[in-house]
């Protein structure tokens, strides 16, 4: 596997790139405001979402659609024809449980492939689907329920049921309840037996693309969810235009079928996209119900993808496995100089790709060959060996980061979006990569900085009402565009940068403005780093809590001969650990000012986790809950001074 080769065959395929042109507008000083992309997908007139099994079932009915993984993890063919004959019966069980049209069915579990069944089965039984955070607790699930007027909740194990039945002991009319654990999708398909197949037939006919199909709740970081109503419409502008742009690059380049593994949580509007999205190209799909690498991992070696679909963590935590097992047999050194030569080749030849340089030196290919034998065939063997391309969202990934998968053969594009405009709204263009902004808007989409920097969206994707929520509407949606509450900029070829989030900016005593985003997920990116929230809101400088990896810590103790049973308070006061720590502050600092940069840290115990409440589902701080829970921590870090 060769970088060259891959780069050489999407220049000759540059074509494929030039499908989609955007069009920048700029203001009087010059600087661009806007940039807009035409739609490659038409806008869909007529049907729905829940079409999409029956379609593949008639066109192509012995194409694998999906990959079933059995208790032993071994993935198992699911044809177009009895994917839809699933989705049928499990329509039909719905219909014969009492669901009306229009009426909302909550979902409640890990990534699976019931989930998808599921998800369809509700579309096609005219229904609305509520997704449900696995991890969610009774408080959060009582809101959902509630708000959302579910009548029927589907959980994946005891644990989830015994929940929802705390939850909502006290409504009027608890919810009806199945567990997948139990066989919910058999003892559904046994209770339709009675309901004629032309019953579900008729409730898919009834549905528009104006018709809701999900009502998605939030995962924000502050404040009681708001009810996201999502069209037919918005997930088919979503699915078709990103398959339409990524899919015949994916293609045409690897010449391989294409197929994904997803482990993203489908209570998170960007993992149904891609499920809608494969099922759409017929782009085979397994699902593997975590992200912790060491689960995540051997389900990527079984499966086998082409590309993925992941947030900065899961590429930060592949990076730090490599270095930690390179360090455990004496190598650290020499996967530091690979990460070195990668960065600077990954550079050198993306400036050659995009006729802004010579390209790298003969030496700088000789070295590049030396550890692609050594260190960037191993990164990609953790991935399963086929894997030439990853999306990235949810936060800014690493340039540097970036750059090393680039070099180690791995293509990662970024992309941008909200749970209001139905997942992605900007991503890097196929061939036209740009490491350290997000892209240019999805096709059929535009996207506009406000006076004030921060970032506004337009277009098919974006949705159109909070549930039960008129004055949150009016607040986010002015004349159809959405105020994302990010701040960014375009530059001069419509590539958008997020350099912050508006509530989020600190500002110091000394009046300077701070975007803690810029250091956290540099932070982020360096071992042994776990999570970390920078502070500084009208404080005298910047300073950060961080907390440490378990598995950075694991490996930093095994490598010093310490026992695995070291107490954290320990480890956390060594200055050995406070050194090691301090190479990723530096690094963090070197993107921003001095004024700007971090002063002073403090390693806490313990995790930011979902579990705790300090991690949303999709990895992001919960500013709030965390400054709260560490007050104490944080006030330390100024009452030295």
């Amino acid at each position: 596997m060769g970088v060259r080769k891959d780069l050489n065959q999407a220049k000759r395929r540059a074509d494929l790139a030039d499908r989609v042109t955007v069009e920048v507008i700029r203001d009087a000083q010059g600087v661009v405001r806007e940039a807009r992309t035409a739609a490659l997908a038409p806008r869909r007139s007529v049907g729905s979402t829940a079409d999409l099994p029956f379609r593949n079932a008639t066109e192509a009915p012995d194409a694998v659609v999906l990959r079933r993984a059995d208790a032993h993890g071994t993935f198992h063919p699911v044809t177009a024809a009895s994917f839809a004959r699933e989705v049928t019966a499990t329509a039909r069980g719905l219909v014969a449980a009492g669901l009306e049209p229009g009426g909302r069915v909550a979902l409640m579990s890990r990534t699976r492939y019931e989930w998808t069944v599921l998800d369809f089965a509700v579309w096609a039984a005219g229904g609305q689907s509520v997704p449900i955070y696995a991890t969610s607790s009774p408080d959060q699930i009582e809101w959902i329920v509630r708000d959302s007027g579910a009548r029927f909740v589907i959980v994946e194990t005891p644990e989830n049921a015994a929940a929802v039945a705390t939850a909502t002991a006290a409504h009027s009319r608890p919810p009806h309840v199945w567990q997948l654990d139990a066989g919910a999708l058999d003892v559904l398909a046994d209770l339709g037996r009675s309901v004629p197949e032309d019953e579900v037939a008729k409730r898919r006919a009834a549905l528009t693309p104006d018709t809701a199909a999900t009502l998605c709740y939030t995962s924000g970081t502050t404040g009681r969810p708001k009810g996201c109503v999502l069209t037919h419409a918005n997930l088919y502008a979503e699915a078709a235009n990103t398959v339409e742009l990524l899919h015949p690059i994916f293609k045409e380049i690897t010449g391989q079928v294409a197929s994904t593994l997803l482990f993203l949580p489908l209570a998170h509007i960007l993992g149904r996209t891609i499920q809608i999205a494969c099922l759409l190209a017929r782009i085979e799909l397994g699902h593997c119900p975590s992200i912790r690498p060491d689960e995540l991992r051997p389900a990527l070696k079984r499966f086998r993808p082409t590309f993925v679909v992941g947030v900065p963590y899961l590429f930060e935590r592949i990076h730090a496995t490599g270095r930690a097992t390179a360090e455990r047999i004496g190598r650290g050194a020499s996967f530091d100089r690979a990460h070195r030569v990668a960065v600077r080749f990954a550079k050198a030849y993306l400036d050659k790709f995009l006729d802004r340089g010579p390209g790298p030196t003969p030496g700088l290919f000789a070295a590049w060959a030396l550890y692609d034998a050594l260190v960037y065939r191993r990164i990609r063997s953790e991935l399963g060996g086929r894997m030439r391309y990853a999306i990235s969202g949810g936060s800014p990934l690493d340039r540097d980061l970036n750059h090393f998968f680039y070099a180690a053969g791995i293509i990662v594009y970024e992309g941008y979006g909200l749970t209001e405009t139905t997942a992605a709204a900007t991503i890097v263009p196929p061939l036209k990569p740009r490491p350290g902004t997000v892209g240019r808007p999805v096709p059929g989409t535009a996207i506009r900085i406000a006076d004030d920097g921060e970032v506004l969206i337009k277009g098919d994707i974006v949705f159109g009402t909070y549930w039960n929520d008129p004055v949150a509407t009016d607040a986010a949606l002015t004349d159809d565009w959405f105020a994302t509450g990010d701040l960014g900029a375009l530059d001069d070829d419509g590539y958008l940068t997020i350099t912050g989030r508006k509530k989020d900016i600190l500002v110091t005593s000394g009046g300077k403005n701070v975007s803690p985003a810029v250091l956290e997920d540099r932070l982020r990116s360096r071992p042994p780093v776990g999570q970390c929230i920078v502070v500084g809101d009208n404080r005298p400088f910047v300073a950060a809590l961080i907390t440490l990896d378990p598995e950075d810590v694991g490996h930093w103790l095994h490598v010093r001969g310490m026992s695995p049973d070291t107490p954290l308070s320990e480890i956390v006061a060594d200055p050995r650990m406070r050194a090691e720590v301090q190479k990723a502050v530096d690094y963090a600092n070197q993107a921003v000012s001095r004024a700007e940069s971090i002063r002073e840290f403090k390693l806490v115990e313990g995790e930011f986790s979902e579990e705790n409440g300090l991690l949303t589902p999709s990895m992001k701080v919960r500013r709030h809950p965390v400054t709260a829970a560490y007050a104490a921590a944080i006030e330390s870090l100024y009452a030295k001074k």
